[in-house]
């Protein structure tokens, strides 16, 4: 027999063979030699045709433990002469291209030996001790890893030469594919004691870990193959799982298993993309689209599985787990940072993946670890994880009533000792995420109305989903966990966040309709008292007074007569409850006798004020008489009678002589005041006279010198807006359209968006009711202004904005509002860390605003005097009285100087 290798020849008989100092001399001869084809030539003879003549029970003592050491040292030396000498590679230098030729050659036939050592054990019999192949899993698994890597450096190694290596390379690649394949078959005959030592626990799971490594190197090289190999690590640690399960690197594993999903699904997602692109839906692509969803669904399961077996060994890797669910959704439509697809592809990609990556929530509701990680107070999510976020918050209210009371109880409650990881409650969760989710709820993006029917395919956007799921979760919530519900709900209307207030109040009502009627008005008598204990005009005042008008409408009749019974209206501290809610809820009978005790009382304390003293401290009292008149010619206008609303634009018409419009910009009270009487005025624009009419139009415009805030503005519009169903007299028509022309072109020229856009809808509604046409083109003083009007009016669209344009403006707007909830968290934080002081600060005045005020109340009440003129003869003591204080006028004058 003769074995060649390069110029060298080895001859041996079959006589010698079977000697064992002929085994003995080769051995001595293998472990000696320094020339690399004669090793080569030696391990081939060795496999060839020594190993079949040994008992499989001496392998490991008379083979494997001599022979297999020496064999990783020379592959070892051959990859490293290899990567030494590729670096010196040129195409030109014939000679260093055949001596690499000639390496990579005696690789590929280290590989075959192997490969030969590896079938004839799995051919000779059906089960195979362990420790009778002990060295044989890490010589052939290092030799393969080794071999998967340098092939796939190869590009980078070889460079431009890497095509005079391709065919050697390719055929290097095909061998170790054969040999892991081999050796695999072999590993699943393996059969270990449940008694073996340490040693043999440690081939098993060294063998696992380094399989995870070849999982590494291959991924991107040959997909099927890379699947294979997870699905004989997860086969290995589930075999072999009371042996291993506390040697095992799981987090290594579960991270793994965990950023190979990632990457399938942004290749199938990137396939997606491309046909969608492309508009054409080739085979080639939609088959490897397909190819690519079973991949996505192989690891998932594969993830199922392997958390299913090994769930308390995976604390460490709750956070990739998190992070892996939260990409994924953040690049799946209707996310505002996924690509675009097409819908069929979607459904695909749900059905096929998504479903099986959501059956891996209900295995980890009851781990702790992953309920810390999900609702830590101390998660900092970029923007594009918080609609995710919310998505999995969901998922999980959807699932969580299916588990055990303490499991409920884990997710409800929070941390409750300090030696607890931070967390909060799932409610908080949601709301705290769905705060920096803007840009999803503007856009909005929509959803599936019902998860989990094929039939189900109506949208709805993604606040109605959220409101859907939460009243779905609340009808499922225990009753020991209830109190934790009000309590969450209450914290979150009484927070600085407008939506997030928006869906408690959502979800209190849909509680109150859930609920028996009790429990309706037991909510609704603790909200008025929370109202009456607020202080007036804070914002949460007006929020807890938006829930209660709705949760009135729920109550039931008697209750209702008992809420008027222990807030009666025609007491006057009750004002400031009774001006939030709507006489509409309220059953006919009782509407009326509320009606006329609001009426009595609202009307009272206007008059009270305006025969006291008329101080600025009283006036926030005054207003919230006027505010609960108001709601009671919104909501019961009808039951007023005649002389009730003469009166009533009586006492509006008095306070508009005493108040100074030009305190307005320093008081905000005042402010209200204006807005009040404004809204109210609007309810008797058809009794107002031509004198007061000319009134109101004076102290409108006198008020937009100082520049009144916004709100101030949008009340004098929302007035305007009703002139127009007025006939206006003759002898008042010129006085009357100038200042209204003066007004309406002024704001209509205004630079806030907001009072501009609103500027034109009144505007709008005006031109629509008037009779008076001549006034329209004095309102409009520019072609610019003419032009978005009749824009307005024609319905014209001044520019459409592109789904991609308007999705990119949401994705900023996202970043803006997490950075601006940042500083207002932190400023709260600062704020709390002060220390509290110990009683309510007195306002004081410098010198310069005593001033101020007071002169901005001789010039208010100098401009009444002026109004006062032009609607009827002066007395005949007013000259001496204007003589008189000319003369203290020109003293304060000759004082100053």
């Amino acid at each position: 027999m003769g074995c060649r290798n390069g110029r060298e020849i080895v001859f041996i008989s079959r006589r010698q063979i079977r000697t064992a100092p002929l085994f003995e001399c080769l051995h001595s001869m293998y472990q000696t030699s320094d020339n690399w084809t004669q090793h080569i030539c030696v391990l081939r003879i060795l496999t060839e045709r020594f190993l079949p003549h040994i008992n499989v029970s001496e392998l490991e003592q008379a083979f494997f433990s001599k022979i297999l050491p020496k064999t990783v040292q020379l592959f070892d030396l051959l990859i490293y002469e290899i990567s030494n000498q590729a670096t010196r590679l040129t195409s030109w230098n014939v000679e260093l291209c055949e001596t690499l030729r000639n390496h990579l050659q005696s690789l590929v036939h280290v590989l075959e030996a192997l490969t030969g050592c590896v079938r004839h054990i799995c051919t000779t019999q059906d089960i195979v001790p362990l420790e009778h192949v002990y060295s044989l899993p890490s010589c052939v698994l290092h030799v393969v890893k080794n071999t998967f890597v340098h092939c796939k450096n190869s590009e980078s190694l070889y460079s431009e030469c890497l095509h005079l290596f391709s065919d050697l390379l390719q055929s290097l690649f095909k061998e170790a594919y054969t040999l892991q394949k081999q050796f695999m078959e072999l590993l699943e005959m393996v059969s270990v004691n449940s008694c073996a030592a340490e040693d043999s626990i440690a081939v098993i799971v060294s063998a696992v870990h380094i399989l995870l490594e070849i999982c590494s190197a291959i991924s991107s090289i040959d997909h099927a193959f890379h699947a294979n190999t997870w699905k004989f690590i997860i086969r290995q640690s589930l075999k072999h799982k009371s042996l291993i399960k506390n040697s095992l690197k799981h987090s290594d594993i579960f991270n793994g298993l965990c950023e190979d999903i990632l990457f399938s699904f942004q290749s199938c997602l990137q396939l997606a993309e491309q046909m969608k692109q492309s508009g054409m839906q080739e085979s080639i692509d939609y088959k490897l689209f397909q190819r690519t969803i079973k991949l996505c669904r192989f690891f998932a399961n594969s993830l199922v599985l392997y958390t299913k077996e090994f769930t308390p060994f995976l604390g460490d890797s709750c956070s990739q787990l998190h992070q892996t669910y939260l990409q994924i959704y953040s690049k799946f439509p209707p996310s505002l940072y996924a690509p675009e697809i097409c819908e069929a592809h979607q459904d695909e990609i749900a059905r096929g993946f998504l479903v099986m990556l959501d059956s891996l929530l209900p295995q980890l509701l009851s781990f702790r670890p992953f309920l810390e990680v999900v609702l830590s107070k101390t998660s900092d999510l970029s923007p594009e994880l918080h609609f995710p976020q919310c998505r999995l918050l969901l998922s999980i209210m959807d699932k969580l009533p299916s588990q055990p009371q303490d499991v409920q109880a884990l997710w409800n409650t929070g941390s409750q000792l300090p030696e607890e990881i931070p967390r909060v409650p799932l409610f908080a969760a949601l709301f705290l995420s769905l705060q920096q989710c803007s840009g999803e709820l503007s856009l909005p993006v929509c959803l599936p109305a019902v998860m989990g029917t094929e039939q189900a395919k109506d949208l709805v956007t993604f606040y109605h989903y959220v409101c859907i799921h939460l009243s779905i979760f609340i009808t499922s919530l225990s009753v020991s966990h209830f109190h934790l519900l009000e309590c969450s709900l209450l914290e979150t209307i009484l927070g600085p966040y407008m939506i997030t207030a928006v869906l408690a109040m959502d979800a209190w009502c849909f509680l109150a309709r859930y609920g028996t009627a009790d429990l309706c008005a037991h909510h609704a008598f603790i909200i008025a008292h929370l109202i009456k204990a607020c202080p007036s005009g804070c914002f949460q005042d007006t929020l807890l007074g938006v829930l209660l008008r709705r949760l009135v409408f729920l109550m039931s009749a008697d209750h209702q007569v008992r809420f008027t019974q222990q807030f009666p209206p025609k007491e006057t501290e009750n004002l400031l409850l009774w001006q939030h809610l709507s006489l509409q809820a309220l059953i006919p009978h009782l509407r009326q006798q509320v009606a006329h005790e609001l009426f009595v009382a609202g009307f009272t304390q206007c008059q009270e004020w305006l025969n006291s003293k008329r101080s600025l401290e009283e006036l926030p009292q005054m207003n919230t008489a006027l505010s609960a008149l108001l709601s009671l010619c919104q909501t019961a206008g009808e039951t007023l009678e005649l002389g009730q609303r003469t009166a009533l634009v009586g006492t509006v018409d008095q306070f508009l002589i005493v108040l100074h419009a030009t305190q307005v910009s320093s008081l905000p009270c005042l402010q209200q005041t204006f807005c009040l009487m404004f809204r109210l005025l609007q309810f008797f624009i058809q009794m107002l006279e031509p004198e007061l009419l000319i009134q109101i139009f004076t102290l409108q415009t006198s008020l937009l010198q100082p520049n009144p805030p916004d709100h101030v503005l949008i009340a004098t519009l929302d007035f305007l807006s009703s002139v127009g169903i007025l006939v206006i007299p003759p002898d008042f028509q010129i006085q009357v359209l100038s200042k209204l022309s003066c007004l309406f072109s002024s704001l209509l020229a205004n630079s806030n968006w907001l009072i501009h856009q609103h500027a034109i809808e009144a505007f709008t509604q005006f031109a629509e009711g008037t009779s008076n046409e001549v006034i329209l083109s004095q309102c409009l003083n520019s072609e610019e202004i003419k032009s978005k009007v009749v824009g307005f009016l024609s319905k014209t669209h001044l520019g459409e904005e592109t789904k991609e344009a308007k999705v990119e403006r949401m994705k900023k707007a996202n970043a803006l509002l997490k950075c601006h909830l940042l500083e207002v968290t932190e400023d709260r934080r600062r704020g709390l860390s002060l220390e509290p002081s110990l009683k309510k600060t007195c306002y004081s005045a410098t010198d310069e605003e005593q001033y101020k005020s007071a002169v901005d109340a001789v010039e208010g009440i100098l401009e009444n005097v002026k109004v006062l003129l032009q609607k009827s003869p002066p007395p005949n003591w007013l000259t001496k009285k204007l003589e008189a204080l000319q003369t203290t006028l020109n003293s304060l004058k000759n004082s100053i100087c």
